[in-house]
This record gives structure tokens, C-alpha cells and sequence, in this order.
């Protein structure tokens, strides 16, 4: 499956007083690392956001292995593990650049819901939508 990589800079405001970035900004990061990996697949979320589909996260985890200081470079790399008509679980791995060190590696998990929040099966809801997602993650 198809690995999005982006860069990002470690801005102050999301360190500590000790430079350390705080815990939950790899959260977010991840969030940039999804919309990322949409939109190189050509759904970006404002794109499906408007069939009525969304995404909201009903999992997460995120192991700590090195600590990511103020102004480091890092590498935030997004995949997909898995992916079904109702869920699809992201991977991500973060490295400092440009030494390559792992600092933090998680996942999401996502499932199909419709504009009322109510899960959908996206192979029964948007036969399309899912063959077109599916042929693509499947690369």
C-alpha cells in the first residue's frame, strides 16, 4: 500500500517549557499526515465531506521513543493497514531528520459514518466511491 511522507518543523508553541514537544501534538500531527494521504490519493476529506461521508476517529494510540525537541525537522510517514466498507485503520511512524531516529509511532482507526453520524457500509452506501478507494489503496 500506497506511504504518504511529509515534513514538518517543530514549532515553539508545541513544546514544553523544556523544548520537548507536548504528547498530544503527535495526534495532530497525524491528522496532517491523513489529510495528506487523502488528498495525494485525489479524496481529500472536504471532497468526501461533501458526499455526506466522514471519518471521525474511534481509536488511537501512539507509543513515545525518543523525544522531538523545538525546531527539529521531522519525517511523518502515513500509511494505510487496513481497510474494509466500514473502517479503515492508519498507521504512522515519525522520525527526526536527519538522522533517521524513531520517535513516535501510532495508529488511528476510522469508521464510515453518514452526514447523522450513523455508521454506513461504504461498499453497499457508495459501491464507486469504494471500488475507487479500494483500487488505490490497494496499490
Amino acid at each position: 500500500m500506497m506511504e504518504k511522507e511529509i515534513s514538518l518543523r517543530v514549532k515553539y508553541q508545541e513544546t514544553d517549557k523544556m523544548g520537548v514537544v507536548y504528547y498530544a501534538n503527535y495526534f495532530i500531527w497525524f491528522e496532517v499526515g491523513r489529510n495528506e494521504y487523502f488528498r495525494e490519493l485525489g479524496f481529500p476529506y472536504v471532497e468526501l465531506e461533501k458526499e455526506g461521508l466522514f471519518l471521525p476517529v474511534v481509536k488511537s494510540s501512539c507509543e513515545y521513543k525518543s523525544p522531538a525537541y523545538y525546531d527539529d525537522l521531522i519525517s511523518l510517514k502515513t500509511s494505510v493497514k487496513n481497510f474494509t466498507p466500514a473502517r479503515l485503520t492508519f498507521c504512522y511512524n515519525i522520525y527526526r531528520k536527519p538522522d533517521n531516529m524513531l520517535l513516535a509511532f501510532g495508529e488511528t482507526i476510522h469508521a464510515f459514518v453518514n452526514n447523522n453520524a450513523k455508521p454506513v457500509n461504504l461498499k453497499k452506501n457508495s459501491s464507486e466511491l469504494y471500488d475507487k478507494l479500494n483500487e488505490k489503496l490497494r496499490k
